[in-house]
């Protein structure tokens, strides 16, 4: 068997894996990245790439008032029970300091969403914004060939493959009918796409988790760092003493024993492919085969396996599995669904979320991750817990061609295609489409009813919708005078059916404050490391802000190289 020797392997190539390399290289140690699909990147490089970190450099930069007391009061209240002081500290010490070493000595730099608020920003410690910042749009050609290695964004969220940044990008595109500066700005934008894949065969322009994950891959391969892809990892390598000192990797070419004096990295992106753990971890699914995730199809919970095979455990007690979003269903093609989750539609002025019952249940406006908690709540009381989990966002026309509903886009886009496939319901009247998706029709027409009578003057006493920093983020700015409220009252209607999904997994590797995986007993396994999803998330099983995810997979990337090189900073 052949043989490589290097100082750290990691295994994956999402931001977890990619933020360990490059943390490491820079302390002048060896890596080699082995990443089980054809092409790097992860779950990240389909993401919408926002990272929570607090007291970020992109923040003081813009004058943002933040501080770790500030933080640490909002994750305790966010975690509760679950609420881990050491790993919370370590990612508040750590987290401003790998922001500042990403920018100054990699590729990757960041922008800040300053009006992109805390999930819960009314909750102690919670903040209007200034938390989350995203990595700055990037040239894809300045990855040269390695650009057809690179995981494409996930197609449903994409305009025929071009991506959209969020704020006012986003808006430009909602208002191209009725704006001409907007306009202007969208033709400009499809002509440079229209011209890269004439070109390239893909956008060059890359936004999003599709530019997190490029800016770090430039940042691995300017330093010499290999990604071999299609290298599954099959299995750990233990000295005598039970320390981790390498790995067999799966090559094309063969089998390679990897061999690691400092250590190994999992990051291999979680479980939300493998049907047996969400069966165990999921009560949605009960089969395995009920949840819906957007996740690459290789995040079969391979680093979890290996971590066990040498005596980790995975912390199954988190309140929730998974970061939870709806997602719907759409056509894609020769008989295959899709899958969307939906971010921004749910705050728009003029759509509702029902179940079957005909009854509202949420905030729309609320975190995607509270949305499908109470959609699961909901559904139980009113069908048992073996209840189908289902409901439906639903808008008039003039809403829906304003805004779009899920993978239905906006005017002019046609939809016709989506309502003879069965993605996109419509109705005459609200009881012709309750009918249409089993509800009741005398309860929607009477929810609907209820709704508008506040709606006209941009209230929604029953749920508060827009009613917090975040909800109005995410709504529109335009609208007054609640920017995520408006009634639902001129047909036809739309509606479209939800599921449960999630954007990565919670449960995962027990791991200390320095990311070293620990065994049955509470110690670290020698030679052992876990980042992103395959480490058990800090969130204690919620969800308290944009890019809870992203933002401790950078930062334990950088704690776990920053241990293995002996560095105290």
């Amino acid at each position: 068997m052949k043989r490589e020797d290097v100082d750290v392997l990691v295994v994956g190539s999402g931001a977890g894996g990619l933020a360990s390399a490059v943390s490491a290289v820079h302390r002048g140690l060896k890596v080699i990245v082995a990443e089980k699909e054809a092409v790097f990147g992860g779950t990240t490089a389909r993401s919408g790439g926002w990272s929570w970190i607090p007291n970020n450099a992109p923040a003081k930069r813009a004058g943002v008032q933040d501080s770790v007391d500030k933080a640490r009061t909002y994750l305790k209240h966010e975690a509760g029970e679950h609420y881990d002081s050491a790993k919370v500290e370590a990612f508040l010490e750590a987290g401003p300091k790998a922001v500042d070493f990403f920018e100054s000595q990699t590729s990757l730099q960041f922008d800040l969403g300053p009006t992109f608020s805390d999930y819960h920003p009314t909750a102690p410690g919670g903040m209007d914004g200034g938390r989350s910042i995203v990595a700055r749009p990037f040239d894809g050609r300045e990855l040269g060939k390695e650009i057809k290695r690179l995981r494409p964004p996930l197609r449903e969220i994409t305009v025929l493959g071009m991506m959209i940044g969020s704020g006012k990008e986003l808006l430009h595109f909602f208002n191209v009918t009725r704006s001409p500066i907007s306009a202007l700005f969208v033709t400009g934008l499809v002509a440079k796409f229209a011209r890269d894949v004439t070109f390239h065969g893909r956008s060059m322009r890359l936004m999003n988790g599709n530019a997190l994950i490029a800016r770090l891959a430039k940042s691995c391969f300017d330093k010499g760092v290999p990604i071999w892809t299609s290298a599954p990892v099959r299995t750990l390598i233990r000295d005598d003493s039970g320390r981790v000192t390498g790995a067999v990797v799966n090559r094309p070419d063969g089998p390679v024993e990897v061999h690691a004096r400092k250590g190994v990295v999992l990051a291999a992106g979680g479980f939300p492919q493998d049907s047996v753990r969400r069966k165990e971890l999921m009560p949605h699914a009960p089969s395995g085969h009920e949840h819906v995730s957007p996740a690459p199809p290789g995040n079969t919970g391979d680093g979890l396996r290996l971590g066990e095979a040498v005596g980790a455990t995975v912390n199954t007690e988190l309140p929730n599995s998974a970061a939870w979003v709806p997602v719907s269903r759409p056509p894609m093609g020769n008989g295959l669904l899709g899958t969307f989750p939906h971010f921004v539609d749910r705050s728009k002025p003029g759509v509702i979320a029902v179940t079957r019952s005909g009854k509202r249940f949420v905030n729309e406006a609320q975190s995607y991750h509270d949305f499908c908690q109470a959609m699961v709540k909901r559904c139980q009381e009113e069908g048992g817990p073996d209840a189908e989990l289902a409901a439906w966002f639903v808008a008039d026309h003039r809403t829906f061609r304003k805004y779009g509903l899920g993978f239905a886009k906006p005017s002019p886009v046609p939809y016709k295609s989506l309502v003879k496939q069965g993605y996109l319901i419509q109705g005459k009247t609200i009881a012709d489409l309750a009918r249409q998706i089993g509800a009741d029709p005398a309860q929607l027409e009477q929810t609907v009813a209820e709704f508008n009578k506040h709606a006209v003057k941009g209230e929604d006493p029953e749920f508060g919708k827009g009613s917090t920093a975040y909800n109005r983020s995410l709504g529109d700015p335009q609208h007054k005078p609640n920017p995520c409220v408006a009634p639902v009252k001129k047909g036809p209607f739309y509606a479209v059916r939800l599921y449960v999904g999630d954007l990565g997994t919670f449960a995962g590797l027990k791991t200390n404050e320095y990311a070293e995986v620990l065994n049955g007993n509470g110690q670290p396994i020698g030679g052992l490391y876990s980042a992103g999803n395959d480490a058990a998330s800090i969130m204690g099983g919620n969800y308290p802000g944009g890019g809870i995810t992203l933002g401790p997979a950078l930062t334990f990337g950088y704690i776990a190289a920053r241990h293995m090189s002996g560095a105290n900073a």
